[in-house]
């Protein structure tokens, strides 16, 4: 009886509750338009290929130190006003460049995936112990759950079909969240720009023919981020240039009535993803 009445005591003598913890403000947002490829996959009849929503999560989870004006050199030549911008407008600029990334490296279709026999290339994922295999939105592998903490879980995955919708890389939350840390590495872990010949992704690295197609998806960038500056491509050698650095047993005859030959880039490169 005691011990009751205590502890009714003690409830009605009005000990005050917790404070309630501050809700956390809504993440401020703004309209993201669509990559060319998204135009015209509608205007094909193919649906709406990038959803809306995924938007909304890139922009939420985008982290404080990729907004901060510290990455506004690293990200300068393709939105150059990004120092000026607010923070709602710089969520906005990250969540376009991701569908451009995705617009580029699978064409917008979360079940592609990419496996190639070149040597150089077709190394050992060191999780699924098989060749590896680029998957979903941003052409992501199961090596990268280990490297970067991403959730893919292979344990589950391989029992499922290849291109199947379930598997947990090729759901674009899981893939595009991956994207992100993968990135965050790159611009704030190593300090590189967002455009450089040692990204993860072939397509951010100028001068290489999927730098183009990349190029080309960014053309809808946010306006808020002014005009992208033009970035420098290297200059293809001459064939005379050519020849001069190559030993001379190895040079060709000369024709004299030979042209030079400049070599041109396909219009449309095949996406060839490198060893990671």
């Amino acid at each position: 009886m005691v011990i009751v009445f205590s502890l009714a005591a003690g409830h009605c003598g009005g000990q005050a509750a917790p404070p309630a913890m501050p809700s956390r403000p809504p993440v401020q947002t703004k309209p993201v338009p669509p990559t060319p490829i998204a135009i015209k996959k509608v205007e094909l009849g193919d649906g709406d290929p990038w959803n809306l929503a995924w938007n909304r999560m890139i922009e939420r989870a985008i982290p404080r130190d990729m907004l901060s004006a510290r990455r506004a050199a690293a990200v300068a030549p393709v939105c150059p006003r990004f120092r000026w911008m607010s923070r709602a407008s710089r969520r906005a600029f990250w969540a376009y460049f991701f569908q451009a990334l995705a617009s580029a490296e699978a064409g917008l279709r979360p079940t592609a995936d990419v496996r190639h026999n070149d040597p150089q290339v077709a190394v050992i994922d060191s999780v699924t112990h098989r060749t590896v295999r680029q998957e979903g939105l941003l052409q992501l592998t199961y090596m990268d759950s280990v490297r970067y903490g991403c959730r893919f879980n292979w344990t589950r995955d391989k029992y499922l079909p290849e291109h199947d919708p379930a598997k947990t890389i090729l759901q674009p939350r899981n893939n595009l969240l991956c994207g992100i840390k993968i990135l965050r590495h790159q611009l704030v872990k190593q300090h590189k720009p967002l455009l450089t010949e040692s990204s993860y992704w072939v397509t951010l690295r100028p001068g290489h023919p999927s730098f183009r197609i990349f190029e080309k998806q960014m053309a809808n960038v946010p306006a808020a981020c002014g005009s992208p500056l033009r970035v420098p491509q290297p200059a293809l050698p001459r064939a005379s240039e050519a020849a001069a650095r190559t030993p001379a047993r190895q040079q060709p005859r000369a024709r004299p009535s030979q042209s030079q030959y400049v070599p041109t880039a396909a219009a449309q490169p095949a996406l060839t993803v490198p060893a990671r």
